[in-house]
């Protein structure tokens, strides 16, 4: 935790006032930084904007009244003369806030997205540039979020989790160290990530999230209360599961990117261990209990599919490597939902690499260009 001095030097504004935004926002003006909270419509600040903060509790003691400095709607306000640009919306809002935030971002500033899911930081960057910013700003993403936590009350969040190490990378992997030193003053749990590559092919919801739901799709329609991770995941799904995943790492491949498998991911998050993936997930403890969702229309699908699945495919039709499996998934879910998930999805052509080479493509996430 960060000393009385260091919280008062670092200014974070904190975009989203969600289940995540609002721990987030209060957690560290708990921790006593100087916090501006943005959101884009005035009711979720209610509560915050009544109180002058927000109230956190936890299922480990972690419990307080934190105080806003400001809550507001103004885009330019919230960020305006602050350090660290915490991005907490669902990653199909990450266009609008690199759209919304371009006109006023100022040298030096940091822009982290919480999580970045797939290409999350890139596509920010190429926005930035589309906008023509001038200014020199680091964008970063997360290869998860910190918190599981969720809104129980008007300007009140309750924190059932913070990870212990969440790798972090940003554009030009090389300002890394730089990023790190200044937002661990805060949360030591972030730990370098190798580059916007790797925690971008770690990703692991976009192996998970979509394909349970496409395929409990009857059970979830019907309004059967089920454990998802557990009474979703039959031996024959989880070889689905398997096949998605191969094709995710065999596209990481392609970049020249060792990313983690689902199995290595359970054993190193959560030390499940299994011969196959159905029986690292039955080994996996923190999957038990956990509901499945009630509806399809919600973002195992709505948010998972376009930045997650959608740019895997993408890239992997760029370098040659087929994804059946995962193109099942996209073209069920588009079904489904009735949405062209291609059409607004991070596909290479909307990231604006599409004529790049891989050598081009290291350059922009590792290197200067």
């Amino acid at each position: 935790m960060a000393t009385s001095n260091q919280a008062k030097k670092l200014k974070f504004a904190v975009l989203g006032a969600g289940h995540g935004g609002l721990a987030m926002a209060g957690h560290l003006a708990l921790m006593g930084f100087h916090v501006n909270l943005f959101n884009r419509s005035k009711e979720r600040l209610w509560g915050v904007l009544s109180t002058g903060g927000i109230r956190i509790e936890s299922e480990f003691g972690l419990e307080g009244f934190g105080e806003i400095n400001l809550a507001t709607t103004d885009i330019q306000k919230a960020i305006n003369d602050v350090d660290i640009i915490m991005v907490v919306v669902p990653a199909t809002a990450h266009r609008y806030m690199a759209e919304i935030t371009a006109p006023y971002l100022q040298n030096g500033q940091m822009i982290i997205l919480n999580p970045g899911r797939t290409f999350g930081a890139l596509e920010f960057r190429q926005i930035l540039n589309k906008q023509n910013v001038s200014v020199d700003v680091i964008v970063a993403e997360a290869q998860t979020f910190i918190y599981a936590s969720r809104v129980i009350g008007p300007g009140h969040a309750k924190i059932f989790r913070i990870k212990n190490s969440i790798p972090v990378a940003s554009i030009r992997a090389h300002l890394i160290p730089e990023l790190l030193k200044k937002v661990r003053i805060a949360y030591p749990q972030f730990v370098p990530g190798d580059n916007i590559f790797k925690t971008s092919f770690d990703n692991i919801g976009a192996v998970f999230h979509p394909t349970l739901c496409v395929l409990n799709s009857g059970w979830i329609e019907d309004d059967s209360e089920f454990q998802f991770y557990v009474q979703g995941v039959t031996t024959s799904v989880s070889k689905i599961l398997e096949k998605v995943d191969e094709e995710r790492v065999l596209v990481a491949e392609a970049l020249g990117i060792r990313a983690l498998t689902a199995r290595e991911w359970l054993y190193l998050a959560y030390n499940a261990a299994g011969s196959n993936l159905y029986d690292a997930m039955r080994a996996n403890p923190g999957y038990r209990g956990i509901k499945a969702p009630t509806r399809l229309n919600m973002r195992y699908i709505t948010e998972d599919v376009p930045t997650s699945l959608i740019p895997i495919s993408s890239v992997g039709k760029k370098f040659g490597i087929s994804t059946p499996t995962i193109d099942s998934i996209i073209h069920i879910a588009s079904c489904l939902t009735q949405t062209d998930y291609w059409k607004e999805g991070r596909t290479v052509e909307r990231l604006n690499i599409h004529n790049m080479s891989l050598k081009d493509l290291r350059l922009l996430a590792i290197g200067e260009k």
